[in-house]
């Protein structure tokens, strides 16, 4: 069965914030100014030949929102349009993204090569779910070509990595390890969670597939989850979409059209955050209590340059690392300490919202990774991941010097 697609008037042409307006809106008899909310489970047919010729791919139309559903398709269109994508999927959560856009292509015997500085979830499921299918994963250090060209001189069906990297913004230089996956035959999937398609266009880069998690700038406002996959139309509408609809994880009319909303401010968001987390990085660098900060367009960082050349901005999160004990329970009290001490910034395991947001990996998203893991990609017990929010500067400032302040 074919889907009908949200169609056009529309110039060609228009730039992305531009899209991000008015991408993927098709008004109904009623002209409404909103995009409208589907919010139905299923579609009627004026006769038993049209629901048979629907699912014979004869006729293009709706037949099941596990399938597709309008608002849906008009978010994934206006997606689609922003990152320059030929096809975008939309999913229930992040996660469900990360793990369709892998899953639709592995096999037993499959050979996947992932960046090992990522978010605790996704190496679960490479770790512990698909070696349980008998699908290997060989792991390098992503802002290392060198460990990429060792890898991949050995065939690959799937590459993924994530630029930048949760929580410690190691910049994979997507262009050249791109260059390395297509020799060896793979896919090269990447999770642009941190820099946005405002920031970052890893397709236009070389890559093939793109991942979101739509619960994080996309909504930028805390009220919903989702997730989207974007690529050529061969992937998104053959393998991707046997997946997803035959397994379920699809996004529902409400988030979607929630998020068609987000994706209306997510330009002004982002640039507003990213002038704010730069100002806040460049501020922590000098402070005393910290002995590292870690952001892409601090001339500090070991890929700025190359940062600078992928990204048009640094991005919403600033990670960095407090002083005093580095051992597990010494380091945790550190850290909790300063935590507790905020009184504007939340405590969170979210990102990407509009208002700040802190969290300590190594007890948090990272916990399962392992002291010996995180030690290998640099979380140190005293690490502090900050989603910087919409919030003026100077108040951020002065609830982090609350922080600084605490006694442990």
């Amino acid at each position: 069965m074919t889907d009908p697609q949200p169609r056009s008037t529309l110039p060609e042409g228009l730039r992305p914030a531009t899209l991000a307006v008015r991408g993927g809106q098709e008004r109904t008899g009623f002209q409404e100014i909103a995009e409208p909310l589907f919010l139905t489970q299923g579609y009627a047919y004026s006769k038993a030949a049209d629901a048979e010729a629907a699912f014979l791919g004869e006729l293009d139309r709706f037949t099941y929102t596990r399938y597709s559903n309008p608002t849906t398709s008009a978010f994934e269109e206006r997606l689609r349009l922003i990152e320059g994508a030929e096809a975008c999927f939309a999913t229930a959560t992040g996660m469900a993204a990360v793990f369709a856009s892998m899953a639709c292509l592995a096999q037993a015997g499959s050979r996947i090569v992932a960046g090992r500085a990522m978010f605790g979830s996704t190496l679960l499921v490479l770790d512990e779910l698909f070696t349980g299918w008998g699908i290997e994963t060989v792991y390098v250090d992503a802002h290392d070509n060198a460990q990429w060209a060792q890898a991949l001189a050995t065939p690959a069906d799937v590459v993924f990595f994530e630029t930048p990297s949760n929580p410690m913004q190691d910049i994979v230089d997507v262009a050249e390890v791109s260059r390395l996956a297509h020799a060896a035959g793979a896919i090269v999937i990447v999770d642009n969670v941190f820099a946005t398609p405002s920031l970052q266009r890893p397709l236009e880069l070389g890559a093939d597939v793109v991942v979101y998690s739509a619960t994080k700038h996309i909504d930028g406002q805390g009220r919903v989850m989702g997730g989207a996959v974007l690529g050529k139309r061969d992937y998104i509408t053959g393998p991707l979409q046997t997946f997803i609809r035959n397994t379920g994880p699809t996004m529902s009319p409400f988030n979607a059209w929630t998020l068609l909303k987000g994706l209306e401010t997510m330009d002004l968001r982002v640039g507003r955050q990213s002038e704010t987390a730069l100002h806040i990085a460049q501020w922590l660098e000098a402070r005393p209590e910290i002995t590292q900060v870690r952001y892409p367009y601090l001339e500090s960082h070991p890929q700025y340059e190359l940062a600078k050349a992928q990204q048009s901005a640094g991005g919403t999160v600033v990670t960095f690392t407090l002083d005093g004990p580095q051992d597990p329970l010494g380091g945790k009290l550190r850290s909790f300490a300063f935590l507790d001490a905020l009184r504007v910034i939340d405590i969170s395991n979210n990102l990407g919202d509009a208002k700040s947001l802190v969290t300590h990996p190594a007890t948090t998203t990272h916990m399962k990774t392992g002291y010996d893991g995180r030690q290998r990609v640099g979380i140190s017990e005293t690490t502090i991941r900050f989603s910087v929010g919409l919030e003026h500067p100077q108040d951020l400032i002065d609830d982090l010097l609350r922080g600084l302040a605490a006694g442990y």
